[in-house]
């Protein structure tokens, strides 16, 4: 499975499927900062715009409207362009 799956524009139905509107909000406001994921995560971006930078150098641009599921181990960067505002769900 990739590191990092990121789906444009999800049906409003998967969304209410995953309980979306349910999970957690974090913000952040434009900043540069590396993270590395100790868990799946899965989030729901509301609103801003951030690119993700793997430590093998791909990179992904992630924007309002993406549904994204960052792998466990995962080492990135982030570089948030516009402030982001994201619902989001730890999993094992």
């Amino acid at each position: 499975m990739a590191q990092v799956t990121v789906e444009h524009n999800p049906s409003d139905a998967k969304l209410d499927v995953l309980g979306v509107e349910y999970w957690p909000i974090w913000q952040k406001e434009i900043s540069t900062f590396p993270w590395t994921y100790e868990q799946d995560e899965a989030c729901y971006i509301l609103a801003g715009e951030v690119t993700v930078t793997c430590d093998s150098g791909e990179q992904f641009l992630i924007q309002k409207g993406d549904l994204v599921h960052f792998s466990k181990g995962l080492s990135c960067q982030w570089q948030i362009s516009q402030a982001i505002k994201k619902h989001y769900r730890f999993s094992q």
